[in-house]
């Protein structure tokens, strides 16, 4: 129980970046670019070091700590945002510090909000999906809870599903894609779902459009209390935050491919076993076993010896993935024949 009960306590350390985070954007200065170096550098390099954490057992199931790390991460992504505009504000951050700031907010974001925003919309409390959103109106996205749900894990590897990655596309490629994809779809679904409900499309009822409403009142009490420039540089944080979400994407299902009749297994996604991407992550790099059974908790996602394995995790992985020619040398032939 007690070696559980440490396993567990692991997942604290996806905490970090958002300490970070804040501390760079009280501080100014060389401070803003911590937690940039931190996972795409410090972190990076481990995953290719590290040994793999492959053991699935002492999953504990009543452990209330999981959920109480997933409740930390809320009022810590308030805080970075909090002390991000307060640099502004100062005038500490400007100009280069103000571009790290963005930066290191938005891959915090990326990795911290929406990881932990997609754990919580997975769950049936309406306290948890409400925080989900909450997270994901931080990063500026305005699809993923429509889409990842109703679409995502229905059609993963299918060509209906935006969210995953084809052989030898490149990420940029889809990032475009994905994006664009998943808020139309997310928009279609929600006419529909307006329409079934006898409701106007054009209505706050209406998730994404609630959204942007809610998005265009936040960005106009911005400019009106701090000016364009605040504005900017929180929409290039959440342009960071959306594109490392979808690198998220990209990696977890690139070149895997189901035909649409078949149930999804643990053989559609790709794993990694980095302790690294486990614990900083939340054991999304256990994805495999998340889209087989997604309703699973996180810290209960299990490995699995026959599903696809990522050569590192996903800070290992990140600057291979942003060299198109290196990620095809390095992950076309790993791509399983049947798929």
């Amino acid at each position: 129980m007690m070696r559980g009960n440490f396993r567990n306590l692991l997942y604290s350390l996806s905490l970090t970046p958002a300490l970070l985070v804040i501390y760079g954007n009280l501080h100014g200065g060389f401070f803003v670019w911590l937690n940039t170096l931190y996972l795409l550098g410090f972190l990076a390099v481990l995953e290719w070091l590290m040994p793999l954490a492959k053991s699935n057992k002492h999953t504990l199931k009543t452990d209330v700590l999981p959920k109480f790390i997933l409740l930390v991460h809320v009022p810590l992504q308030l805080a970075c945002l909090f002390s991000f505009f307060k640099g502004i504000q100062t005038g500490l951050l400007t100009g280069n510090a103000a571009l790290g700031a963005a930066i290191s907010m938005g891959l915090n974001t990326g990795s911290s909000a929406i990881v932990v925003a997609h754990e919580f919309i997975h769950q049936k409390n309406k306290v948890a999906q409400f925080l989900g959103r909450w997270l994901l109106f931080t990063a500026g996205n305005f699809q993923f809870f429509v889409e990842h749900l109703r679409v995502h894990h229905k059609w993963v590897g299918t060509p209906t599903d935006s969210a995953s990655a084809k052989k030898n596309q490149s990420l940029y490629s889809f990032f475009f894609t994905s994006t664009s994809g998943q808020f139309f779809s997310a928009f279609r679904l929600e006419n529909q779902r307006m329409k079934k409900e006898g409701r106007y499309a054009f209505s706050l009822h209406h998730y994404v459009i609630r959204q942007l409403v809610l998005h265009v009142l936040f960005d106009t009490v911005l400019v009106t209390t701090l000016g364009w420039a605040a504005l900017g540089w929180f929409v290039l944080h959440c342009v960071f935050a959306n594109f490392l979400l979808e690198y998220v994407n990209y990696i977890e299902h690139y070149g895997l491919t189901r035909d649409a009749k078949q149930r999804t297994t643990e053989l559609h996604s790709w794993q990694s076993n980095q302790p690294i991407s486990r614990f900083f992550l939340i054991d999304l790099s256990r994805h495999a076993d998340h889209h087989y059974y997604a309703s699973k908790p996180y810290h209960n996602l299990i490995s699995y010896d026959n599903s696809p394995e990522l050569p590192s995790g996903y800070a290992g992985m990140f600057l291979v993935a942003a060299i198109p020619p290196l990620w095809f040398k390095v992950m076309n032939k790993r791509i399983p024949v049947a798929a």
